[in-house]
């Protein structure tokens, strides 16, 4: 089920954000700069994941923080250096990378996901051309997908997430 709300997603009750990110990224702008300052630990764990794994675009890395679930989306061509900035996205790279989540998402047996208008920001992409994706790649599952289509800081979306007692 997908459900597209206005709100931060910093603010979400999902049990997981998912986002799109470059190969090696250094998380340095947009939601990934966000969720680097809130979960530091994950920035670091990504790049020693990154030194070992040397992910390729398409792919998708899980994160499991104490209070939330972070899978980053390599939805972005690495960049050519390291004081270079990530290539764009591609279509390609946010179709592979969307059916890695669902597979993590049934895998891992996550409850519900967040998500941004991945790889329109620093991506480059148009949300026209993604948001049919990710209908295609995660409308067939089974928990809650909440894409975060207008940003609003500090506001907390009508999310169709079960109330924790």
């Amino acid at each position: 089920m997908i459900t597209k709300v206005t709100g931060d997603i910093l603010e979400t009750s999902a049990q997981a954000i998912a986002h799109g990110i470059a190969p090696h990224d250094h998380f340095n702008q947009g939601l990934a700069l966000s969720l680097r300052e809130r979960f530091p630990a994950m920035a670091k764990d990504f790049r020693h994941y990154c030194h070992q794994q040397n992910p390729k675009p398409g792919d998708a890395w899980l994160w499991a923080g104490p209070e939330k679930v972070i899978i980053n989306l390599m939805t972005q061509d690495p960049a050519p250096s390291a004081s270079a900035h990530p290539g764009k996205a591609t279509q390609q790279h946010v179709g592979h990378a969307l059916k890695a989540l669902a597979k993590l998402i049934e895998k891992e047996k996550i409850t519900s996901v967040a998500l941004p208008r991945v790889a329109t920001g620093v991506g480059g992409l148009n949300w026209a051309e993604v948001a049919p994706l990710i209908a295609e790649h995660l409308g067939h599952l089974g928990v809650p997908i909440i894409v975060y289509e207008t940003f609003e800081k500090g506001v907390k979306a009508q999310e169709p997430l079960p109330q924790s007692a």
